[in-house]
């Protein structure tokens, strides 16, 4: 099979600008158009089907624009087996039409309302009249998967005989197999021959790779594999798939792919689904710490394909999988360097925000390392329990037992709030330590929402020096307790490196 494929040259006819923007609620202006059709030249497209010329003005000028921007790839538009499609397409200046004609009964008699006979001349006229008005011509069957095959063969052999330049299969409800393809595919190749899938099975891929190894030449795919209900063959993973499995040299520059998937997403403003394969927010995105630490010693463990030959970059995500290694590599890119003791309880940090259902961000990321690198190995003073009390009709009450120059402190407070009698039985508790003052306190949400990660920055005094602290949690109060013990702690442990300086 790759033998097959790797010796084949394959062209690629991007339907997005007709059959993707038929997804519902999606319209295209015609300068939106021309600036994804220039995206799809650019990245090595051979033909684009700009639209239906008939549909509107606004068609015919998307049309009259791509025709006339001097792009690499041909101009197509999709075309009835009726003069005025045809005339409008050729006075818009396309290249070649997509002549669609329905060839199964079903289509033919209930919405058409016509015989064989009669759609069978109205394909041979169309194909005449659109080679006197000096288009390629693509004859493509409508529904082709549902059709009987020999009708569809001898339409397929007219239309050559009558002047058509290719041929095109349509899978037009998604119901083909790989295994019914390969049957199918070979004895209608009677000229170059497009494959063209819709994917509401989900096979779209699977029956139009068992098409080219089958004989067809063209797949017709479509950015992001938008498309009505699920959709066409999606541009980027035939390309990927062919490029990467079947070692085939596609032609298209696959770095482009994710530049142009994001164009395409925001145009259209349909958002591609995060686990969708190559451009998908999560497609090379990992938390695992067991598939993480893999990666970084060699990214073949967990990915198919490096990111960066579709434009991407490789992401780590944190969570309650995230071992050491994940998020000390996210660490060392913002800029931390941890030391084993602070890594290891950023580490922990992490996995707790994690078994919350938290998804953890780099800002949240940023806001732990600062809290953490700011502890002190070896505190003066370290914090055993608190408990804080508040409610209606009760007066807000901390309670807090601590380890202060190894004698074990307990001590209660009121406040105004749960923070400021929290607050204040810390500063009453290490009295017996020094006078320590707040001087300032400052509250920053982190993340959104009402499990918001905090961030809380104190201003500490004592004997004159001034140091300010952070903590961060998602639990105001803890984020209170853990940067004033952090800075209570950070001016002891120098007052008393001080003293000893001193008395030396």
């Amino acid at each position: 099979m790759i033998v097959l494929l790797r010796d084949k040259k394959f062209r690629f006819l991007d339907t997005t600008l007709r059959d993707g923007e038929q997804t519902p609620g999606v319209s295209l202006s015609p300068a939106d158009k021309v600036e994804i059709a220039t995206a799809l030249s650019d990245i090595g497209v051979h033909v684009i089907e700009a639209g239906s010329a008939v549909a509107s003005e606004g068609e015919r000028e998307a049309i009259r624009l791509i025709a006339q921007a001097g792009l690499s790839a041909e101009c197509c538009t999709y075309v009835r087996a009726l003069p005025q499609d045809i005339d409008c397409a050729a006075d818009a200046g396309a290249d070649s039409v997509h002549l669609v004609v329905p060839v199964s009964d079903l289509h033919i008699e209930r919405k058409m309302q016509k015989t064989r006979e009669q759609v069978f001349s109205m394909a041979m006229n169309a194909v005449e009249y659109a080679k006197e008005r000096g288009l390629i011509v693509e004859l493509s069957g409508e529904d082709a998967s549902r059709a009987d095959m020999e009708f569809l063969r001898s339409l397929y052999a007219a239309g050559i005989e009558h002047g058509a330049d290719r041929l095109c299969f349509c899978d037009t409800v998604g119901v083909l197999t790989p295994e019914a393809t390969a049957e199918i595919i070979p004895p209608l190749c009677l000229a170059p021959l497009s494959i063209h899938c819709h994917n509401d099975l989900g096979l779209a891929l699977a029956n139009t790779l068992a098409a080219l190894k089958a004989g067809a030449s063209c797949c017709h795919v479509t950015v992001n594999g938008l498309g009505e209900r699920a959709g066409n063959t999606p541009l980027e993973e035939v390309v990927m798939a062919l490029e990467h499995l079947y070692k085939v040299d596609t032609g298209i520059e696959t770095r482009k792919i994710y530049p142009l998937s994001t164009l395409v997403s925001r145009l259209t403003g349909v958002p591609f689904a995060t686990n969708k394969p190559i451009v998908g927010t999560m497609a090379f995105t990992h938390e695992s710490g067991i598939h993480a630490h893999g990666l970084f010693r060699d990214s073949r463990t967990y990915e198919p394909i490096a990111p960066e030959l579709v434009g991407r970059t490789r992401r780590i995500v944190l969570g309650k999988h995230s071992g050491s290694a994940s998020v000390k590599a996210a660490l060392t890119e913002l800029g931390y360097s941890p030391n084993p003791r602070q890594l290891e309880e950023m580490v922990k940090r992490i996995k707790a925000l994690g078994d919350e259902g938290r998804r953890v961000t780099d800002t949240d990321v940023m806001a732990i390392a600062d809290a953490v690198m700011l502890l002190e190995c070896r505190p003066v003073i370290s914090l055993k329990q608190y408990t804080v009390v508040s409610g209606t009709n009760v007066i807000p009450t901390a309670s807090v037992t601590m380890q202060v120059n190894g004698k074990e402190v307990t001590g209660a407070a009121t406040g105004d709030g749960p923070v400021d009698a929290a607050l204040r039985v810390l500063q009453q508790s290490v009295a017996v330590a020094g006078d320590i003052r707040l001087e300032e306190y400052h509250v920053d949400a982190v993340t959104g929402g009402t499990d918001a990660m905090v961030e809380v920055t104190v201003k500490l005094r004592k004997d004159g020096q001034t140091i300010t602290s952070r903590g961060a949690r998602t639990d105001i109060i803890q984020a209170s307790v853990e940067a004033v013990i952090t800075g209570m702690n950070r001016l002891l442990r120098e007052y008393h490196e001080k003293r000893s300086t001193n008395t030396d």
